[in-house]
């Protein structure tokens, strides 16, 4: 599916894993990240104002996973098909799983000391055994300078980082991996924002059923007013009206389409 000139690829969980453990073992590296209305008001579009991935990549490709209800909804309306919200809330433990079974490094860049001690903590008694590369939390000075990136990317691939978490917050954390991933060597990223927050219990999730039923975004301005109100108030609206011009392509010969991929609905 594209939404206003970003891909979305609808399928379930399963796909989402089997893919991610493909490509810690062979192929172009995978970077995964999830669209919402905010992914939408970033990427979808050409003008100057808004960012865009770089068109292609000899190394690595992007599976984008449909995040946010609205995405969701349109997705089910375009295909017919029931599918499913892929969070990077929810699929973050699954991949540590894998990580943890494969014996393969985890690193995570982005978020405050404090979140990383909680995290390494949550990680000792959910995932013993789980060999972490290293915790990263760049100024956004440094992430925001090619030169200062490009020495954290190295050092991260000297920890010999697998599988690199990145938790910038849109847009950043995208240009990020675009930018700096290939100087990393890692075999898998993961663009999940806040979902690092989730796991360390640092915040909490809204009611399942108020993310069942497209409200997690109200749950989540009550708790953070002051840093939601512009995205969810006035970004918000003006992605949804884009996303209205929704439509399908398909691809049968790319199994994980990429940057320079076209979109596929992937069963």
């Amino acid at each position: 599916m594209i939404v206003a000139g970003t891909p979305v690829d609808l399928c379930g969980t399963p796909y989402v894993l089997s893919t991610a453990a493909q490509r810690l073992t062979s192929g172009k590296a995978l970077a995964i990240g999830s669209v919402n209305l905010d992914h939408i008001h970033h990427f979808g579009g050409i003008e100057r104002t808004r960012h865009n991935l770089v068109t292609e990549s000899n190394t690595m490709e992007w599976l984008l996973l449909a995040d946010g209800m609205p995405i969701v909804d349109r997705g089910n309306e375009l295909t017919g098909t029931h599918w499913p919200r892929l969070t990077g809330a929810d699929l973050l433990p699954e991949i540590l799983h894998l990580a943890h079974t494969t014996d393969r490094s985890v690193g995570f860049l982005g978020g405050t000391p404090l979140v990383h001690e909680l995290l390494r903590r949550r990680l000792m008694r959910n995932y013993p055994g789980l060999r972490v590369s290293g915790y990263w939390s760049p100024d956004r000075s440094v992430v925001d300078s090619d030169e200062l990136s490009h020495a954290v990317a190295d050092d991260i691939r000297d920890a010999g980082t697998d599988v690199l978490v990145v938790s910038l917050g849109k847009p950043r954390q995208e240009l990020w991996i675009d930018r700096h991933g290939d100087t990393t060597q890692s075999r898998l990223f993961l663009a999940f924002g806040a979902a690092t927050d989730f796991l360390a219990g640092r915040v909490e999730r809204a009611p399942s059923w108020m993310s069942e039923h497209g409200f997690e975004w109200l749950y989540r301005l009550a708790k953070e007013p002051q840093r939601l109100t512009h995205r969810y108030l006035i970004e918000g609206p003006e992605a949804w009206v884009r996303l209205r011009g929704a439509y399908l392509v398909s691809d049968s010969n790319h199994p994980a389409h990429g940057r320079a991929g076209t979109p596929q609905v992937l069963e």
